[in-house]
């Protein structure tokens, strides 16, 4: 199925020129046209130089366009490209299901895994009933629960963040947003088992470190992480939602930003043009990561492991 390629504000030099290609693409699959190949590559190539040049000096504000790109992969493309025999899990026993935390346990490259992620959705339908990935308390108390499991049998824990934050609404405060956050940052730093985090789109405050508290936390080149979002932070700031791009700027919440102040671990690459334009490539990057990072805590004690990470999570706090 063709699918309609989405551009951003910044993205228009690009889109004119591969509106035209498509235009002469039509054109020469009609009956009996002239050939025009050479015209074809050269705009071809004219269109992958300048999504290259946008590409390689995105601002970000920029980046946080890209990062929040509607056909971005979600965590339901990663887990259904990294995972196999995947079994999703529901309900936090105590409240009911949240479906923004999609959670369950498969195989990763073979090895058993309990695998977390924040599920935006991709269709109105999906956005709604993910709750545009703003997970309430019961989904971080599905998250602590299967956690918990994982850390019993020995399992590795894998969490996949893509969320604007978690749910302000007046019913999840009711609930215990604030508590269900603590506890779930908690179980994060208490496991004794390797967890590795991937920031995929936007790692929005604690809705984020809730899953994020990892040994490794690695992000997408175009993702970002931060503990408020720029319109909040300009809102609060300057009270003015308009200046947005200097907060992106001034908040530091590119992956090139966060890997510089050892925040993060490390970087994942995408395609150029985002990992909206290169799905499978950003997948098995992802894939590639993570197995690193997961062949690093091998053969390592549930102490070990435990005082390896608090010992990173420390020690930003005294370099910063």
């Amino acid at each position: 199925m063709l699918v309609t390629r989405s551009y951003l504000d910044f993205e228009k030099p690009v889109a004119e020129l591969e509106s035209k290609l498509e235009e002469l693409r039509t054109l020469a699959s009609r009956d009996g046209a002239v050939s025009i190949s050479e015209e074809v590559g050269r705009l071809e190539a004219k269109a992958a130089s300048a999504l290259s040049d946008i590409y390689a000096t995105l601002t970000p504000w920029q980046k946080t366009q890209v990062a929040r790109h509607p056909q971005r992969p979600h965590f339901i493309d990663y887990c259904a490209g990294l995972i196999t025999e995947f079994t999703p899990l529901a309900g936090d026993r105590h409240y009911g299901e949240d479906q923004a935390i999609v959670a369950g346990f498969g195989r990763f490259e073979g090895r058993a895994v309990c695998v977390l992620g924040q599920e935006k959705g991709s269709t109105t339908e999906s956005r709604l009933r993910h709750n545009f990935g703003m997970a309430k308390p019961e989904g971080y108390r599905k998250a602590v629960r299967l956690m918990e499991m994982a850390d019993r049998f020995g399992l590795p824990v894998l969490a996949f963040v893509d969320t604007a934050g978690a749910f302000p609404g007046i019913e999840a405060e009711e609930r215990g947003q604030a508590e269900a956050i603590a506890r779930s940052t908690e179980t994060c730093l208490g496991l004794g088992v390797p967890n590795v985090a991937v920031v995929i789109g936007e790692g929005g405050s604690g809705g984020a470190i809730a899953l994020a508290t990892a040994n490794r936390v690695l992000m997408l080149e175009h993702a970002i992480y931060g503990v408020i979002s720029p319109e909040g932070a300009a809102s609060i700031l300057w009270r003015d939602q308009g200046r947005a791009a200097d907060a992106a700027t001034a908040m530091k919440i590119t992956a090139q930003d966060l890997l510089r102040l050892g925040i993060i671990d490390g970087i994942i690459p995408e395609a150029t043009g985002g990992a909206h334009r290169g799905r499978d490539a950003a997948i098995a990057n992802t894939g590639k990561a993570v197995a690193k990072a997961l062949a690093e805590f091998d053969g390592l004690s549930p102490d070990e492991i435990r005082d390896r990470r608090a010992a990173k999570f420390l020690d930003i706090g005294r370099k910063l």
